[in-house]
């Protein structure tokens, strides 16, 4: 299938943001007041960052997808159960966060300053192992292996994907292999464990639950390449962090591989904005107007396109249900999202 058919594909779906998320407003709610209920702590400085943290927001996506996945096998989104393992995939996409912010020397996340910027790298550490480790034990109230499978694979692999990235900061010799490697683990397997877990949770059977596996890991690459696409297009109001910082923390992503496989003379030119850490010898308009010019940001675009129409794909067979066309509506939301 073309770019542009996909494209079609998915704007046939599409549902805008309000529409998504209104469908569990209720159930999101209640995550909030149970990530609340499982960040206190009668340590004062951990129920303090906890708060903290809650309070910087963010669009609940992973919880999101638990929820949906749930209602869409034809289970209970709304029980308890359903609610605490949703909590507990935003418990570790927040430690990830928190950990990833001490590593990039980070200092905003979500139009606030970071854990590490605020409260320094070692507390920031703790607080992230903290958060890890209450997401193992909450979980351990499901009484169930398969989750904890999961949970246990997932982290791992989260593990790997930073690791893994350390080994390629600063080189612009990243192959398009390895930057899909990286990103998998670091972002897809997390969105995958939440489908899974949720229709796990709604009691589907083991195809049902590989077919929802295979839509969150669909649907994680292309949210991550998108995420990479609007570091260099979108604005630090939206992004809520710096715009253009992945470049200057070492970070080659997919358009500058595009970039450099059709102009190989601009490798300097990247070599020193990362030795830098600034953009002064080459500007970050100039380098968004390269971008542009050889087509690197579109192919990046065509690229989460596709792995969004396989995420949709995904879903074929899939009982129709608000809960299904929800779903079959976030990849064209990922897609779209502040572009």
């Amino acid at each position: 299938m073309q770019a542009a058919e996909q494209s079609a594909v998915l704007e046939d779906v599409r549902l805008s943001a309000k529409r998504i998320f209104d469908l569990i407003s209720p159930e999101l709610e209640l995550v909030e007041e149970e990530f609340e209920r499982q960040a206190r702590s009668n340590i004062q400085v951990i129920a303090y960052l906890g708060d903290y943290l809650r309070g910087s927001g963010g669009k609940r996506v992973r919880p999101a997808l638990t929820i949906l996945s749930n209602y869409a096998v034809g289970g209970d989104g709304s029980n308890y159960g359903s609610i605490r393992m949703a909590t507990v995939m935003e418990f570790l996409h927040t430690a990830t966060l928190v950990h990833d912010d001490v590593i990039d020397r980070a200092e905003t996340r979500r139009n606030r300053p970071s854990i590490n910027s605020e409260f320094g790298n070692q507390t920031a550490v703790l607080m992230g192992d903290w958060l890890y480790m209450s997401a193992f034990e909450t979980s351990l109230a499901e009484r169930s292996l398969a989750i904890l499978d999961i949970l246990t694979a997932v982290t791992r692999k989260m593990t790997e994907g930073e690791l893994l990235q350390l080994t390629l900061l600063g080189r612009t010799d990243i192959s398009e292999e390895q930057y899909f490697d990286v990103i998998a683990r670091k972002t897809a397997y997390l969105f995958s464990a939440c489908c899974e877990i949720g229709a796990l949770l709604g009691g589907a059977k083991p195809d049902m639950q590989n077919m929802l596996r295979d839509y969150g890991m669909n649907l994680g690459v292309a949210f991550q390449l998108v995420d990479d696409l609007l570091d260099f297009t979108s604005t630090e109001d939206v992004l809520g962090k710096p715009a253009g910082a992945d470049l200057l923390e070492g970070k080659v992503s997919l358009p500058l591989i595009f970039l450099l496989q059709r102009e190989p003379e601009m490798r300097s030119a990247i070599q020193t904005v990362i030795s830098d850490a600034r953009y002064e010898s080459v500007s970050r308009a100039q380098l968004l107007t390269a971008l542009e010019r050889t087509g690197a940001l579109q192919l990046a675009l065509e690229r989460a396109i596709e792995y969004a129409t396989a995420a949709l794909t995904a879903l074929d067979g899939l009982a129709d249900s608000p809960y299904a066309q929800v779903l079959s509506s976030i990849p064209a939301y990922i897609v779209e999202r502040d572009r």
